[in-house]
């Protein structure tokens, strides 16, 4: 794990500014509105919505997907989303045809929608297994599952160098064993995500007096915790921005997460054609996880577009 650097307020707060993400002003109760990405007929059946989350490692994807339906000869536009709770319907009512999503934390948004809040989990730390699980429950809400990409980005949960210094806390096991209350930087979905607030509470027995409602992995949620406002904060493990603002990801020494390899869903009734397959699957051996920090990195503090960073990325990957 990087080691972070020092900083002054200053900085501080030039750094935050350069991390919000693209989509961060979109509501979270519906969908934003649309951007075209790359040019074609548009005629019917060769006209695709690829939509998802609004954190930024997810427009990366959503742009790498785009370039890749594109070379299949498919007019690709764009819709983002704050949560799953809001795409991931419209992806089954075919609003939206195509998104990159996180296997494990797929299956179990799928399995609580159809078995209930207080489902047995069903993810595992298997990407295999994982797809196996969820692709009958997949199907039942109209989808279609995808090959896995290699690359993977689990849920991570960070503190302040300097608490964790002060502390000695590097790990979930060692924060809970403080046996104090802490207040988690993450957004609302969290309360129910069987990686987030419910499995840190039954794994690590951590006591989550409350959640601040900001985005996964946000610039907000971040701020938060180096201002003291919240202790603990949720972002993805490819995040490649903790160390400039002070923050380090503590171990999740108990193996709460899953699977969360990067996979494809299709809507099955309105993006069956297999060309679409046949396009998306050419990333599972190829993308990997090093590439999703190095592109995360490009983006969130080089303050490049994720649309350039994924074009750059196909074409120097030879995918396009």
């Amino acid at each position: 794990m990087p080691q972070p650097r020092s900083f002054g307020r200053r900085s501080l707060a030039l750094a935050a500014s350069s991390l919000l993400l693209v989509g961060a002003c979109s509501s979270p109760d519906e969908v934003s509105a649309p951007t075209t990405t790359g040019a074609g007929s548009g005629t019917e059946g060769t006209a695709l919505v690829v939509g998802g989350s609004d954190a930024s490692e997810m427009q990366i994807m959503q742009n790498i997907y785009a370039g890749l339906l594109e070379g299949a000869g498919y007019t690709v536009t764009i819709k983002s989303a704050g949560e799953r709770a809001v795409y991931a319907p419209a992806l089954e009512s075919g609003e939206i045809d195509v998104v990159p999503e996180y296997a494990a934390s797929m299956a179990e948004y799928l399995n609580r929608t159809a078995n209930g809040s207080d489902a047995a989990p069903i993810a595992t730390n298997e990407a295999s297994t994982t797809i196996q699980a969820m692709t009958p429950l997949a199907e039942a809400a109209g989808l279609t599952v995808l090959t896995p990409a290699q690359a993977q980005n689990t849920n991570g949960f960070y503190v302040t160098k300097t608490f964790s210094d002060d502390n000695g806390v590097t790990t979930l096991s060692q924060l809970a064993a403080r046996n104090q209350p802490v207040v988690l930087a993450a957004g609302d979905d969290c309360r129910e995500n069987t990686f987030c607030q419910p499995g840190l509470e039954r794994v690590y027995g951590l006591q989550i007096s409350s959640l601040t409602g900001d985005p996964y992995g946000s610039a907000s949620a971040k701020q938060k915790v180096v201002d003291g406002a919240a202790q603990l904060g949720e972002t993805g493990t490819t995040d490649g921005t903790l160390d400039a603002l002070g923050l380090v990801l503590l171990e999740d020494d108990k193996n709460l997460q899953a699977a969360d390899n990067l996979v494809p869903i299709v809507n099955t009734e309105k993006a069956s054609d297999p060309k679409i397959a046949d396009a998306l699957n050419k990333l599972a051996p190829v993308l990997t996880t090093e590439d999703l920090a190095e592109l995360n990195l490009k983006v969130d503090a080089q303050r490049e577009r994720p649309a350039d960073v994924a074009k750059e990325w196909l074409e120097e990957k030879g995918l396009v």
